[in-house]
């Protein structure tokens, strides 16, 4: 059996074209490009703005079933139909998230993909990239020192340090900055005071830069943070204490998206990256909307399962932006529906039919939420060697009962040509005009009410407990004016229900609400459920003990 390279032998490998040429294949002129190297580089804001008349291409969501340590390859898969989609003639653009360095470091990996479906260059996108998140995580911690900073010279906006609603950010899963004591060392240093940080990625500020629609629109959204409540429990905006201006200014590059190439050559914007469990999980609506001008289709995809990434794309990203998708994928793998029906990960090697048939119940549950979006489905099913054509068939035979179709693609070891099938069948459903997208629920629907409708309608809960306090916010905040809010779900991406280890499709559960906040920057509400923190934490053996730099200064252990 032929050696399999892993993924950054594969990157290392690949003929790169330099990023003018794959900018011009867009129509993007030299001058429009701001180039980071010879292989990445932003598009400037003026180029974006001279394409408001030009008519949109078809958007393509990309999600999938709830993740599992078996792997299911939701990006590789974007990636792979990408290509696929330029392959069979259609002039197509991948659209995908930056990656944390938390998960790079954590557990999960990166984010460019996998096998011989890539973005490149995947060691720089997987690292510091163009310094997007480092200019969201200054933005958001200048806003914290600004805080602080008002309250100790005098306090002019008559903020109850009790009542500060910001915390810090960085780009790394460290449990240890949770929940901290700040201002600590005498008068010199501030009011002592209980804070904490959250990973970038979950920052308000990372939603707000992929949520904007351009400089004015994400000045305007800046300036709209609650930073914190009075004693009287009125709230203090950002720009109470003259914040917008100056985060605006960090975030100037950063809100212009970034383009690079996959492994075929074909363009890629990657732009923005928000987590789905914790965040609204989608790239930016400025990569997406000029995509879409410049593209036949646009490949897009949603973070984690389709309950939480798939959800909020509908939910949020495209309400918000006005967006109306033409057809959806679902990746699943065979491996995942043994692990979803009962089978351990040390024997997923075996075949075992009855289990994959068990565990296509998770897969079912997703392709029917997604309809329920008005939105034509297709399952992906991402092929791994030990598959074996029962195994296969099993899920085929289980997703047609559903009035769908699932289709073997073989992107990971073949690139587009392993994935031909699926991009004939996304341009059937998206050509065919049966799209008839609208959102879960209206604008106008109270609040706690819109929770009780994710929970019940997508995750199939039989209830939603929240605390008095809870309740009386959501009140507190309709009386303010921001009951039209979509809601943005914080949850365990592992399972349907805010238990990580319950996987399948579980019905009838409780979905306990820890807590809400307002981001009113962003225009959503967070709810957080069950256990998830919004910052996770490094497990035993964190993949960074993997990665180095080999003899030759290349970069080792990078997935």
């Amino acid at each position: 059996m032929a050696e399999v390279k892993s993924d950054i032998e594969i990157a290392r490998a690949a003929k790169k074209k330099p990023i003018m040429e794959i900018g011009a294949k867009l129509g993007i002129p030299a001058e429009h490009l701001l180039p980071y190297g010879h292989d990445k580089a932003k598009i400037s804001a003026a180029f974006i703005a001279e394409q408001k008349g030009r008519k949109d291409g078809r958007l393509i969501l990309v999600t999938a079933i709830n993740p599992t340590p078996a792997g299911e390859g939701k990006t590789t898969t974007t990636v792979g139909l990408g290509d696929g989609l330029n392959r069979i003639g259609k002039k197509a653009v991948v659209c995908i998230r930056e990656a944390s360095l938390g998960p790079c470091f954590g557990v999960k990996g990166g984010a460019a993909g996998g096998g011989y479906a890539q973005v490149i260059p995947m060691e720089d996108m997987n690292l510091h990239f163009t310094g997007d998140f480092h200019a969201i995580t200054s933005a958001h911690n200048l806003l914290a020192a600004l805080i602080d900073n008002h309250i100790y010279w005098g306090n002019e906006q008559n903020i109850d340090i009790r009542r500060v609603a910001w915390r810090r950010v960085m780009d790394m899963n460290d449990r240890a900055l949770r929940q901290i004591v700040g201002s600590l060392g005498g008068v010199a240093n501030g009011y002592p005071r209980e804070t904490g940080f959250d990973i970038t990625v979950a920052s308000e500020v990372m939603a707000i830069l992929c949520l904007s629609t351009d400089l004015k629109d994400l000045e305007k959204r800046l300036g709209n943070i609650i930073i914190a409540y009075r004693r009287d429990k009125t709230p203090v905006f950002a720009r109470d204490i003259k914040a917008d201006g100056a985060m605006t200014v960090l975030l100037k590059d950063a809100m212009q998206p970034n383009l690079v190439q996959t492994l075929e050559n074909n363009p890629a914007f990657v732009h923005g990256g928000p987590f789905a469990n914790i965040a609204h999980g989608c790239n930016s609506v400025v990569a997406t909307t000029t995509a879409l001008k410049l593209a036949d289709y646009v490949v897009t995809e949603a973070g984690f399962g389709a309950d939480l990434g798939a959800e909020k794309f509908f939910d949020i990203k495209c309400r918000k932006a006005g967006l109306k998708p033409d057809a959806a994928v679902i990746v699943a793998t065979a491996r995942a529906m043994k692990m979803n029906g009962g089978v351990k990960k040390e024997d997923l090697g075996k075949e075992n039919v009855e289990a994959v048939r068990k565990g296509c119940a998770n897969l079912g549950r997703h392709v029917l939420n997604v309809k329920k979006f008005g939105v034509p489905v297709v399952v992906a099913i991402n092929h791994f060697i030990a598959d074996t054509e029962a195994e296969i068939q099993a899920v085929k035979d289980y997703v047609a009962t559903l009035g769908a179709e699932a289709i073997l693609c073989r992107h990971w070891a073949q690139g587009s040509a392993g994935i031909e099938e699926l991009a004939h069948k996304v341009v059937e459903l998206a050509e065919s005009g049966k799209s008839q997208f609208s959102p879960l629920y209206p604008d106008d629907m109270p609040l706690f009410e819109k929770i009780e409708t994710i929970a019940k309608s997508i995750y199939h809960a039989g209830e939603v407990i929240a605390d008095k306090s809870v309740r009386d916010q959501l009140r507190t905040w309709e009386e303010q004016g921001y009951g039209t809010l979509p809601i943005c779900m914080a949850k365990t991406q592992y399972s349907f229900s805010t238990d990580p280890n319950l996987r399948g499709a579980p019905t009838g559960h409780t979905v306990p609400v820890r807590e809400v906040r307002l981001s009113a920057g962003a225009g959503f509400v967070v709810v957080i459920t069950g256990e998830i923190m919004t910052m996770p934490g490094l497990p035993r053996v964190p993949s960074s003990e993997k990665i180095f730099l080999n003899d030759e200064g290349f970069i080792e252990g990078l997935f």
